[in-house]
């Protein structure tokens, strides 16, 4: 599923949302991408439109300069209609890329592979 976005909204530790770590977006034509974890628990919620699924392995995330790609497996990506790849093309300023780094690294750890390849 290719998408863009203007921009992430992310958080490493909302408060309102107890403690959860998220990086979501909404591509130009509205739909839903939302990556979140609880710190007690070992799965990464995902979102896309209006179904979430529970990953706790399987999962790889890349963040380049202009791209975050998302890949499950497809046996986890039935709720999704199949969609296992979700390559979101977005215009993040650079000064909040490092931040929506530093957040990604707290959703993967120790449940997928995380990549940056931010300089």
């Amino acid at each position: 599923m290719h998408m863009t976005t203007d921009s992430f909204i992310y958080n490493p530790c909302d408060e309102e949302e107890d403690d959860m770590a998220l990086a979501c977006c909404h591509a130009s034509n509205g739909d839903l991408f939302l990556l979140g974890r609880f710190p007690d628990e070992d799965e990464v919620d995902i979102t896309f439109r209006d179904d979430t699924i529970h990953v706790d392995a399987n999962l790889k995330v890349t963040l380049t300069p202009v791209q975050l790609i998302v890949e499950i497996d497809a046996v986890d990506a039935k709720p999704f209609g199949g969609e296992h790849t979700f390559e979101i093309t977005h215009s993040t300023p650079a000064e909040e890329l490092t931040e929506l780094d530093a957040t990604l690294k707290i959703l993967l750890k120790d449940v997928g592979t995380y990549t940056s390849e931010l300089s």
